[in-house]
């Protein structure tokens, strides 16, 4: 063996081994951890390194990873477990399975990456799976499924879908037949609801006339399908709105799983806007109705997550993106958030303080004027209370 593998496995043991802290940032929405739970660095040394002295002598990466990011997430027999997307120097990306004992710290990836059955032979590149433990029995991942756009002589033209699969144990998976939209040309950023709605199964999508541009597309869509296994949507109502001058001007789409409380589905999706240095992209909450889940019952102001410091810092900067939250047995809550397409993040809170959040954070006014009217309330109130 190559001497240079047992400092760079040495490196590797250490990181996976370090503890997690709590930042000492305060908010009283959630607590930040310090350190990335996933990063290019967690990927195992023997994915990276032909450790063979024969053909590499030299101890050269043979295929590097280039960043890891945006991973479903779900919590099965005590255990955590993050599907991330991983994006080698080739720029392709592929789902692995890390696994820990707990949601903080301490996440391994599996030996080998997941292996999809490959039933659509123009996919070029899969990422962004959310994982769905659905009332049917199965753990289903719903994910983009990119092609090129031959349509057009432009190398950057791509077609989004959203591509369907199933598994009861992380391990062998079913490739169902990719969603069809016929409102709409493109997919990104969809997530099936984890209950069946008058006896179907429903999906929170984002319709969009172009692969990155939303163009007509109004917010985050919500569709019915009698058959996964075919599942064609004839339409999408529009639930949360994309909306002039807010978090959500230029594009939104559905993040994690829906969460379920005693006063309704809370939604931990993620907004954009247009800056002079390119795209925005937060973190926001929303709130729908328990018996009809397309209904918007709260709508707290402005985002939940943004970038701060170093996570402003990455390929695509000043990003942050979730597809992926765990609620466990004590109703603590995991959100699992990617900061500028590079490594995964973790914030930690309570259902109890994710209801508060939710239902009692006033919402946008939508008017600068208003929105001052909004604060000075705020403020007299404060005041009153501090005499």
């Amino acid at each position: 063996m190559h001497p240079q593998y047992y400092i760079e496995q040495e490196k590797y043991n250490k990181l996976i081994n370090r503890k997690n802290e709590k930042s000492s940032v305060y908010n009283g929405m959630y607590d930040r951890y310090i350190y990335p739970v996933l990063t290019n660095e967690h990927a195992p040394v023997f994915w990276r390194y032909d450790l063979d002295t024969n053909s590499n002598p030299f101890f050269m990466e043979r295929l590097g990873i280039n960043a890891v990011f945006n991973s479903g997430a779900i919590e099965l027999n005590g255990k955590y477990y993050l599907i991330a997307r991983v994006e080698g120097y080739d720029r392709k990306s592929f789902f692995a399975v890390a696994e820990s004992d707990s949601p903080v710290e301490g996440f391994r990836f599996w030996d080998y990456p997941v292996q999809l059955p490959d039933t659509y032979k123009n996919e070029t590149n899969i990422y962004d799976m959310r994982l769905t433990k659905h009332e049917d029995g199965y753990i289903y991942g719903v994910f983009c499924s990119e092609s090129r756009d031959e349509s057009i002589n432009d190398l950057s033209a791509a077609i989004a879908e959203a591509g369907i699969v199933r598994t009861k144990d992380l391990r062998t998976w079913e490739r169902l037949k990719n969603l069809e939209t016929l409102q709409s040309p493109q997919q990104r950023n969809v997530v099936l609801h984890p209950e069946f709605v008058d006896g179907k199964y429903m999906f929170y999508t984002r319709p969009m006339d172009g692969f990155i541009d939303t163009g007509s597309g109004g917010g985050i869509g919500v569709g019915l399908c009698d058959d996964i296994t075919n599942a064609v949507l004839d339409k999408e109502i529009i639930t949360s709105k994309r909306k002039y001058h807010t978090i959500t001007e230029a594009k939104n789409g559905a993040g994690a799983v829906p969460i379920k409380t005693k006063k309704g589905w809370i939604h931990i999706a993620h907004g954009v806007r247009n800056t002079a240095a390119g795209l925005r992209y937060v973190i926001y909450v929303f709130a729908t109705d328990l018996e009809d889940p397309t209904r918007i019952i709260a709508e707290p102001s402005g985002y939940y997550i943004a970038p701060m410091g170093e996570e402003r810092v990455g390929d695509v900067s000043n990003v942050v993106f979730t597809n992926g939250a765990i609620v466990n047995e004590d109703d603590v809550v995991y959100i699992y958030y990617a900061s500028s397409d590079t490594r995964l993040h973790v914030v930690e809170t309570t259902l109890e303080r994710l209801i508060d959040y939710t239902f009692n954070t006033p919402a946008d006014p939508l008017r600068s004027v208003d929105c001052v009217r909004q604060r000075c309330d705020l403020i007299s109130k404060n005041l009153n209370i501090l005499k």
